[in-house]
């Protein structure tokens, strides 16, 4: 029978944590939990699904005469559930300051009775992502099984939440909830970016959607898009400058499609079509197409051409794209 060296191990183990939060400057003192717990939100979130969808993200055995009772318990459940993460947020966030504990619950109540208000907009906004999956895919049965199976639908819902916890002033929830659907589906969008009504992601794998991206209205992306920085402005300390607007802008009822590439604070016009594995730094016109090889942007009005020496992606190197979120 194998005898491992358990308690050399051990005492190597709190060394390092020692080690660490000494230089993170984190408190030594004997306590609980500091930060809110993925289990916990994974949760939340599964119920908060079932509240928005009851008769089919909801359990198995509901009966659709016991809705409502139903959505208010598991409702009511999920809010205190969110409230107690909230808590550790605000109280990790804020260690420094050392906040009331009546604050601390004055702010979370706040924000997750905000995000509660906001609910039955999330449900519209999905219902029309739902329809434009459903309208938008040739290869959709029913609207029932877009729901179930698609997973831009699953990575949206998530999105949709950690979107409102992010605005709210939980960033670090919103992560969580966010990164549980990367995980899930391969589509990485940052609970920051701005995404209207209509948003169909098509296959989805390798999509990503940057922290300041703002899209519109009944926009269709397929998989492997990048909506990422063209580069990273640093301050006078050399320290990465956070919160700039480094994104695209997409406007309404645009169509990028698998592979493309877009960097920097660029503005995608209405109407316009991007093609297969483009890479563009540059603003595209309304109504344009640019297509890949010669990047060829087709003006919809006067038949006219105009040529854009933009390259591949596949001939651009990943640290030339500075990709990130």
């Amino acid at each position: 029978m194998a005898v491992f060296d358990i308690d050399d191990i051990v005492q190597a183990l709190q060394t390092a944590r020692q080690q660490w939060r000494e230089v993170q400057k984190r408190s030594l003192e004997p306590g609980g939990r500091e930060l809110p717990a993925r289990e916990a939100l994974a949760d939340i979130v599964n119920t908060l699904k079932g509240v928005l969808f009851p008769m089919r993200l909801g359990p198995p055995d509901l009966r659709q005469e016991s809705e409502n009772f139903y959505v208010g318990h598991a409702l009511d459940s999920a809010l205190h559930g969110l409230m107690a993460q909230a808590r550790l947020e605000l109280h990790y966030r804020a260690r420094h300051d050392q906040p009331s504990a009546d604050d601390i619950e004055q702010r979370a109540g706040v924000a997750v009775r905000a995000f509660a208000a906001k609910l039955p907009q999330i449900r519209a906004l999905l219902d029309s992502d739902v329809l434009a999956a459903f309208h938008g895919d040739p290869a959709a049965g029913s609207v029932d099984e877009v729901l179930l199976c698609y997973p831009g639908v699953l990575a949206m819902i998530h999105h949709r939440f950690a979107h409102e916890l992010y605005r709210l002033g939980l960033p670090l929830l919103a992560r969580i909830v966010a990164e549980q659907a990367h995980a899930e589906t391969g589509i990485d969008i940052h609970p920051g970016a701005r995404i209207g009504a209509s948003f169909f992601i098509d296959h989805g794998t390798g999509v990503v959607i940057g922290e300041t991206s703002v899209i519109g209205e009944r926009v269709r992306v397929y998989q492997a898009v990048t909506l990422g920085a063209k580069r990273f402005p640093r301050d006078a300390q050399g320290h990465l400058e956070k919160g700039l607007a480094r994104h695209p802008i997409v406007e309404d009822d645009v169509v990028i499609y698998a592979g493309a590439t877009i960097l920097g604070r660029v503005t995608l016009g209405r109407g316009a079509v991007i093609g297969g594995n483009v890479w563009l730094t540059q603003d595209v016109a309304p109504g344009s197409h640019v297509t890949q090889a010669v990047s060829r942007n087709e003006a919809t009005h006067g038949g006219t051409v105009n040529m854009l020496h933009a390259a591949t992606a596949a001939a651009r190197s990943t640290a030339e794209a500075g990709v990130a979120r």
